[in-house]
């Protein structure tokens, strides 16, 4: 007679282990950069090392990754900073985004898409 396994189902193995994880997130409304004090927008950085939540896929040429990480490298050996290619892009991107917000279209991000 062949007896059957009660195993556990995919939301009792992926449940929240983290007492505040398990709210529902409380999400603020949207405010426009404009409305943001300048204070704000200076003192913005990146996550760094934390666990991220969201995900976003970005694809890259061979050369684009090769140069990224060329410079990933050369942080490590002349500067030091053993980072990963994930928190160089997020804090390439906090740079250019907090760039944008104080000048707008005199930023480098608006000239460069005006190039393409």
């Amino acid at each position: 007679m062949a007896r059957r396994v009660s195993l556990p189902a995919a939301d009792d193995l992926f449940r929240p282990t983290d007492p505040a994880a398990a709210e529902p997130a409380k999400v603020s409304p949207v405010r426009a950069v404009a409305d943001a004090p300048e204070a704000e927008l200076a003192s913005r950085r990146t996550s760094g090392r934390v666990r991220h939540d969201e995900k976003m896929t970005v694809y890259v040429t061979s050369d684009e990754l090769h140069h990224l990480e060329h410079a990933r490298l050369v942080l490590r050996a002349t500067h030091g900073y053993a980072v990963d290619r994930g928190r160089m892009v997020r804090e390439a991107l906090a740079i250019v985004l907090a760039d944008f917000e104080e000048l707008g279209e005199d930023s480098v991000l608006v000239k460069r898409l005006s190039e393409s």
